[in-house]
């Protein structure tokens, strides 16, 4: 047997009671009052019929009811599965389904979105705040409660949070993550590549619906007894004033937020003395990352992870050789290897090809939801097939590439994504740049650059033209954007990460027009 993952806030709780977990609007939360409101939403969880192993989806916002809900639906044995509050009726009636979700908890003021979609479920309902009359009121039914006496007891492969992926293709799907996985990632990560000091302060920027908010930030945070402080919508400024505010020492984000952050800090915005920050979600270009290191005056650590992997398979830390370009080695106990893409078995390469990336160990998950032909396609021979590309140099640093599905063949030739655009964000032009493939009669695919350009005059008539001609001397041949398209802002996932598939399905039209 295995402790729970509510294990993660019990013994913080029970050694730093009076310590600050979280930082609010509302004031500052402790410990021990944490993990005592938690303890009470287990009992009236349980009193509402949750039994462990139950399936209990989440519908909260960024606030410390989040992480007590959270941990009171673990503590009950029952099973969390995460929304996004920006989730639409439909999006939430499909993860119901999906899941074959028995509750729904969701904020009072998200409760007509909710009993819209779990209502032709039969999912039961119960509301953070006043909902209706015919629904609990766990907040309040939480003040005359007794708390649990003890989490339920899990087995370390019993299903402990079950996570909605952006669904880059079709329906999401969910991942299933065991106790045994996610407790595995949070012991490694806390000190390698984290480094939580209890004094740290963690700007929480993150959703907490997300692997990366969630394990990453708020249970690695939880389980080192440091401070968070909630932010639950991000913006480049309030974050630097907020950072600057409560001392805080470390930030976590994906690139959309340092771009924004850098942008904050150019029109003014205080620069907060954080001693060290975190990037992972999708690829960080090098330039950007000088950019905040110099900014910030410390080191930025990039890493690399996904959903299926309990968020982290390698990392940058404090005291590894830090390599531009790379994001840094397999944490301790993860394997990563690179396979021959679309092999029927996982055939690995040797060190210093390109190929998919794959990766096992004791953070892999359980499988999809309901899905096994789903899970056989990706785990195959104690593998799991991320669909990223990448390679390995001697000592074990891991470079992306880009994912399987966003290679760019053109004319024979295999274009990479990332070793595009790391070239097209160093011209003086382009803020942000998401290089994609677009249908062409004869090469198969042609190279388009779609730029967010830095300034309103770099849109000048011409300006397209150069930098396709800027690049085209830096490039070989056959890798050089043949087109640039400006564009606002680039449509990004609730993770952060740049939709290409949106940006092919807008432009695709006018390449085979």
């Amino acid at each position: 047997m295995t402790r729970s993952v509510a294990a993660v806030l019990s013994d913080t709780a029970a050694q730093y009671p009076d310590d600050t977990a979280l930082v609010h609007e509302s004031g500052h939360v402790t410990y021990g009052w944490l993990w005592e409101r938690a303890q009470r939403y287990a009992s009236v969880l349980r009193a509402n019929g949750v039994r462990p192993g139950d399936r209990v989806a989440m519908l909260l916002a960024d606030t410390p009811q989040f992480p007590a809900v959270y941990f009171g639906v673990l503590a009950a044995g029952a099973v969390v599965i995460p929304l996004n509050v920006m989730a639409t009726v439909p999006e939430i009636e499909h993860v119901l389904a999906d899941a074959e979700a028995q509750f729904l908890v969701c904020d009072a003021s998200l409760f007509t979105r909710a009993r819209e979609a779990a209502g032709p479920l039969g999912t039961v309902l119960l509301t953070v705040g006043p909902g209706s009359a015919d629904t609990v009121d766990v907040e309040s039914a939480a003040q005359h409660a007794s708390p649990v006496d003890e989490s339920a007891t899990r087995e370390p492969d019993d299903v402990a949070v079950v996570f909605y992926t952006s669904g880059t293709t079709g329906q999401p799907k969910g991942v299933m993550l065991t106790h045994r996985n996610i407790l595995y990632n949070v012991e490694r990560m806390v000190t390698t590549p984290y480094a939580f000091r209890r004094d740290d302060v963690l700007l929480g920027c993150l959703p907490l619906s997300h692997g990366f908010g969630q394990i990453c930030g708020m249970l690695t945070g939880f389980r080192a007894g440091i401070s968070i402080v909630m932010m639950p919508r991000f913006s480049g400024r309030e974050a630097l004033d907020l950072m600057t505010e409560h001392g805080c020492t470390v930030f976590m984000g994906v690139p959309t937020m340092y771009f924004k952050l850098l942008d904050a800090v150019a029109d003014g915005g205080p620069v907060p003395r954080l001693d060290r920050v975190f990037s992972g979600g999708s690829a960080l270009p090098v330039k950007t990352l000088d950019d905040v290191s110099d900014t910030f005056g410390c080191p930025v650590y990039e890493g690399y992870g996904m959903t299926e992997t309990s968020c982290s398979v390698a990392y940058h830390y404090p005291g590894l050789t830090f390599r531009p370009g790379t994001v840094g080695v397999p944490i301790t106990g993860v394997t990563v290897g690179t396979a021959r893409p679309n092999a029927d078995g996982i055939e690995l390469l040797p060190v210093g090809e390109v190929g998919e990336i794959v990766v096992r160990g004791p953070s892999v998950m359980a499988g999809y939801l309901g899905r096994p032909d789903l899970t056989a396609e990706v785990l195959t021979d104690g593998w799991f097939r991320t669909g990223d590309l990448g390679r390995l140099d001697d000592d074990g640093y891991l470079s992306v590439v880009g994912r399987k599905k966003d290679l760019i063949l053109r004319g024979g030739y295999n274009v990479y994504p990332r070793e595009v655009e790391e070239l097209l964000v160093g011209h003086p032009a382009v803020a942000q740049v998401a290089v994609i493939g677009v249908p062409h009669p004869v090469l198969g695919e042609e190279v388009w650059a779609i730029v967010v350009p830095a300034r309103p005059q770099d849109l000048a008539a011409g300006a397209d033209e150069e930098i396709v001609e800027w690049a085209r001397q830096r490039l070989a041949a056959y890798k050089y954007p043949r087109r640039v398209e400006f564009t606002d802002a680039l449509p990004v996932g609730s993770s952060g990460k740049v939709l290409k598939r949106e940006l092919v399905a807008t432009y695709e039209p006018t390449a085979v027009s």
